[in-house]
């Protein structure tokens, strides 16, 4: 049976480094890949065609890839149906080539019920391997790789969002979580237990690949950023380090109190923020009124009062 594993959740939390592994161990990355650069030098493990078909699809309905707000997720599921057959038909291609294949990309988590039914009518079963960082070191990575477009406060927030939705969405599915830190530790225990969880066994069984042991590269482990280099409220801080610890221990009902504690909070954040988003809006320029006319000469007047033909008559007897 074909497989499709998509590597899910939060953006810099160590995706691309699970994806580059299983591309080492034989799960096909759809080419082309994205390119690698200084904030990724080993490579994102990304395909070119899914980053461009999610950011076509987010840009369309106005979600970021970091979007901190709760009503984001029922704007994406309205979009789905309407691209549906596109992904179905490029990942259908890809099946083709392929007994199972590895896709990455941090936008995936807006898409996932699209992946899976697109997986399901095509006779492929479907895995989540969700990557786990802690969330002051992802936000002081987002904000070296992505900028200064959101504060410190804001990528907390989405962190929240995101990893509580990819938490909730996956839950029945064949899913696993997996340790930045333990797969940069030492990457074969957890490759292991990520084969158990997603049944595949020769990752179960799996022994030290020099490839693999040549590009995990602890060093690219930079940001060890802690809640006190950051500037975020305690709210939000603290609800995020409670979410961090429960989705460690994979308790649900903990992480549904998360989930609808976070939804109140940033309900709470728009209700007093009108001003604020009032003052950002453009300014509506109004034009001046145009000039007043000024009032038509006698010759005008006269005019006017003749009868069309005649005055076509008139003009050219004087022409004449």
């Amino acid at each position: 049976m074909k497989h499709l594993v998509l590597v899910v959740g939060v953006g810099r939390s160590g995706t691309s480094l699970l994806s580059g592994i299983l591309g080492q161990l034989g799960f096909a990355i759809p080419q082309p890949e994205v390119q690698a650069d200084d904030t990724n030098p080993r490579g994102f493990g990304e395909p070119r065609w899914v980053v461009d078909f999610h950011s076509r699809v987010l840009k369309d309905k106005r979600v970021t890839l970091n979007d901190s707000r709760p009503a984001a997720w029922e704007q994406m599921a309205l979009a789905a149906p309407a691209v549906h057959d596109e992904l179905r038909e490029w990942l259908r291609g890809e099946l083709d080539k392929a007994d199972a294949i590895v896709v990455k990309d941090p936008r995936t988590v807006w898409f996932l019920d699209l992946w899976r039914n697109c997986a399901d009518e095509l006779g492929a079963r479907t895995s989540f391997v969700t990557m786990l960082r802690h969330p002051a070191e992802i936000v002081a990575s987002a904000r070296k790789s992505y900028g200064p477009g959101l504060t410190e406060a804001g990528r907390t927030a989405a962190w929240l969002n995101v990893m509580l939705q990819t938490e909730y969405a996956t839950r029945g599915a064949q899913r696993a979580f997996v340790s930045y830190y333990d797969l940069m530790a030492d990457w074969v225990p957890e490759v292991r237990r990520l084969g158990v969880a997603i049944d595949v066994p020769r990752l179960a069984a799996i022994d030290r690949v020099p490839e693999v042991d040549a590009f995990v590269d602890p060093t690219l482990h930079r940001n060890r950023t802690t809640w006190d280099d950051l500037d975020v409220p305690a709210t939000v801080r603290d609800l995020a380090e409670q979410a961090w610890a429960n989705v460690q221990a994979g308790d649900e009902a903990a992480l549904d109190a998360d989930r609808a504690a976070y939804q109140a909070l940033y309900g709470e954040a728009e209700a007093i923020a009108q001003c604020s988003i009032m003052a950002a809006r453009p300014i509506r320029r109004v034009a001046a009124p145009a000039a007043p006319k000024p009032p038509p000469t006698l010759r005008v007047r006269v005019a006017r009062r003749i009868p069309a033909p005649y005055r076509k008559r008139l003009r050219r007897l004087v022409g004449k």
